[in-house]
């Protein structure tokens, strides 16, 4: 019989022996730990989902700051990339509560479309966040007297330190952690969590998977034939080739994953099929069919018995080193284009105040031009969207604007005020994660003081 004390001592037990893993022990540990988790159970539906922006957004032309100080010194810092304080009035963020020291903030003129959203309060910003391993000072960054995050601006592991917690070549990241905690509670498992724009550690867990899809839908196994050379028996020799039990072990793996794909297909394809279709017109790129697939997916959680999903959408473009002038503001309209469509087609389907929509991105970008470009960061300003986001605000910190100012470590690179695991752990909350599996999702959490996991923004 499986009892709390039972699964204390197998916990310890494993504990032990991973602490022989060294650097990587807590991070080991913690995975370890979802094993012991108890699982949770939704009994509402919600959706996390995460709009990784590849490359680096460069912040400062993002949310630029419009109040006469701190423009001046944007201005000054990126002569040849700022945009013009005249062009920004029509998006100035005029939020509920006023900004410390009169700092204020605008979209960039590309996001104008979110501007009705933050009007509306359900879009909030969230100003510095960054990758930490635990609270740091500049004068702790400059002394190395803290753990920081490994290879700092290095694009592929923060990349992978952002969604989980580690550099390139973790085993899982946090949304696919936070899978693991959910997915007994949906009715199919392996569409718990799931990737519209390809493979990401983010939505890897311990035992969750993630489920892939194209903008048009699942792809079909075997292109969904019924035939095979023109022969129906064939193909279900085929198939029962491919799905049947084997002793060999390799050989059972592979075709109960076979099987899985083969039924999965069917019932998210059914799923679609009989959903109706969206009214919202999404933009005809890449992020906008990302977006839209989702949406459409979230209209067909009920019919496939899902309570709890976590899903992946990424646009490219962002390593903006040079013609960061004429690029930003494209990828700018993107990604307003397409978030404020899916926010629309939520509120179509009824799923507004139950589906989160956040961005992440490698790391932000320098306050000092390069050229006509900007380089690698750190800290950056990001978004969350959805009903249930306490909008017409603006979360955290606003740091000075100068180059080796007291907020950045160089280059005008912003030392993070608030760390990608607080912005996760809001979200996990909201999401249903119970404060004793948090540090299980996002080890990191363990440094930091527990009334400081939750940002406040949802």
């Amino acid at each position: 019989m499986f009892t709390a004390d039972a699964s204390r001592r197998a916990f310890l037990k494993r504990s032990a022996a991973l602490g022989l893993a060294g650097g990587a022990a807590p991070f080991a540990v913690n995975l370890a730990a979802i094993g012991e988790a108890a699982a949770a159970v939704g009994t509402d539906y919600k959706a996390l989902v995460c709009v990784f922006l590849n490359g680096g957004n460069d912040h400062s032309n993002t949310l630029p700051p419009y109040d006469q100080a701190s423009y001046d010194a944007y201005a000054r810092l990126r002569s040849t990339i700022a945009l013009a304080q005249s062009d920004l009035a029509a998006t100035l963020l005029k939020p509920t509560t006023a900004l410390a020291g009169g700092r204020q903030y605008a979209l960039a003129p590309g996001l104008a479309p979110l501007l009705p959203l933050f009007d509306a309060g359900t879009m909030a910003p969230l100003l510095n966040v960054g990758t930490l391993v635990r609270p740091t000072t500049k004068a702790q960054y400059t002394a190395k007297s803290v753990a920081l995050p490994p290879k700092l601006f290095s694009h592929n592991d923060q990349q992978s330190y952002w969604q989980s917690s580690q550099v390139e070549g973790a085993p899982s990241g946090w949304g696919g952690r936070i899978g693991d905690l959910f997915q007994s509670g949906n009715g199919t498992a392996t569409l718990t969590c799931i990737n519209a724009t390809g493979n990401a550690v983010f939505l890897t867990g311990k035992t969750a998977i993630q489920y892939a899809t194209g903008s048009n839908g699942p792809a079909a196994l075997l292109g969904n034939a019924t035939t095979l050379t023109g022969s129906s028996t064939a193909m279900a020799a085929l198939r029962s080739l491919m799905t049947a039990p084997r002793t060999q072990i390799l050989e059972n793996e592979y075709d109960r994953v076979s099987k899985r794909a083969l039924d999965t297909y069917a019932q998210v394809s059914g799923a679609l099929s009989a959903a109706p279709a969206l009214a919202t017109a999404f933009p005809a790129t890449n992020l906008g069919g990302q977006l839209q697939i989702v949406a459409r997916l979230i209209s067909a959680a009920s019919a496939l018995g899902a309570k709890r999903q976590v899903f992946f959408v990424s646009i490219g473009g962002f390593d903006t080193h040079s013609g960061l002038p004429a690029a930003h503001p494209a990828l700018m309209a993107q990604v307003a284009g397409a978030m404020k469509a899916f926010y629309d087609a939520t509120v179509e389907i009824g799923a507004a105040d139950k589906v989160t929509a956040f961005t992440a991105s490698d790391f932000g970008r320098t306050l000092v031009s390069n050229s006509d470009g900007s380089d690698h960061g750190w800290g950056g300003m990001h978004f969350v969207v959805g009903g249930a986001v306490k909008g017409k605000q603006i979360y955290g910190t606003a740091p000075v604007v100068a180059d080796n100012g007291p907020d950045d470590v160089g280059q005008g690179r912003l030392l993070p005020s608030t760390s990608v695991d607080q912005f996760a752990a809001t979200l996990a909350s909201w999401f249903g994660v119970a404060p004793g599996d948090m540090t299980t999702v996002l080890p990191n959490l363990a440094n930091y003081n527990p009334p400081s996991w939750n940002v406040g923004f949802i």
